[in-house]
C-alpha cells in the first residue's frame, strides 16, 4: 500500500516505514497528512469523496537544513552588486501509518436503481402582460462612416 500526500505545494509518493524530507513542519511529533491517492492493491482511491476518510499519519524525527544556494546580482558601469545566499529548513519525517479509512470500491456502494414516484405536473403560470409603447421604443440605426479619399 502507498499513498501520495501533498506537503509544502510539493507532492511525495510515500510508503509505511519510509523517511523523507519536507518543508517545515510549525508541529512537533505526530502529524496527519491528506492524501491527493491511495493505492492499496488493485483498489485506487483518487475522488474527493473517497479521500475523506483516508489519512496518512507521521512523525516528525528531525529538523535539517538544505544545501546553500549562493546567488550573485551584478549591473555593468553602476558599481552595483549585491551576493545573497539561502540555506532551506526541512522537517524530516518518518510515515507512521496508511489508513484508507474504510472507503469501498465504487463498484460495491453502486445499487440497481430504484423506481422515483411520479411527479405531479407544474401549475400554469399566468400570461405575461404586455408593455407599453414608451418602454418598447426602438432605437435609431448607427450612422455610417463617410468612405475614405483615395
Amino acid at each position: 500500500m502507498y499513498a501520495v500526500i501533498k506537503s509544502g505545494g510539493k507532492q511525495y509518493r510515500v510508503e509505511e516505514g519510509e523517511q523523507l524530507a519536507v518543508e517545515l513542519l510549525g508541529a512537533a511529533g505526530e502529524v496527519e497528512l491528506a492524501p491527493v491517492l491511495v493505492v492499496d492493491g488493485d483498489r485506487v482511491l483518487a475522488t474527493p469523496n473517497e479521500l475523506e476518510a483516508a489519512r496518512v499519519s507521521a512523525r516528525v524525527v528531525d529538523e535539517a537544513r538544505g544545501p546553500k544556494v549562493t546567488g550573485f546580482t551584478y549591473k555593468p558601469k553602476t558599481n552595483n552588486r549585491k551576493r545573497w545566499g539561502h540555506r532551506q529548513r526541512y522537517s524530516l519525517i518518518e510515515i507512521t501509518g496508511i489508513s484508507a479509512g474504510g472507503a469501498r470500491r465504487a463498484s460495491a456502494t453502486k445499487q440497481a436503481p430504484t423506481e422515483e414516484p411520479a411527479k405531479a405536473p407544474a401549475a400554469k403560470k399566468a400570461p405575461a402582460t404586455k408593455k407599453s409603447a414608451t418602454t418598447t421604443a426602438k432605437k435609431a440605426p448607427a450612422k455610417k462612416r463617410p468612405p475614405k479619399k483615395a
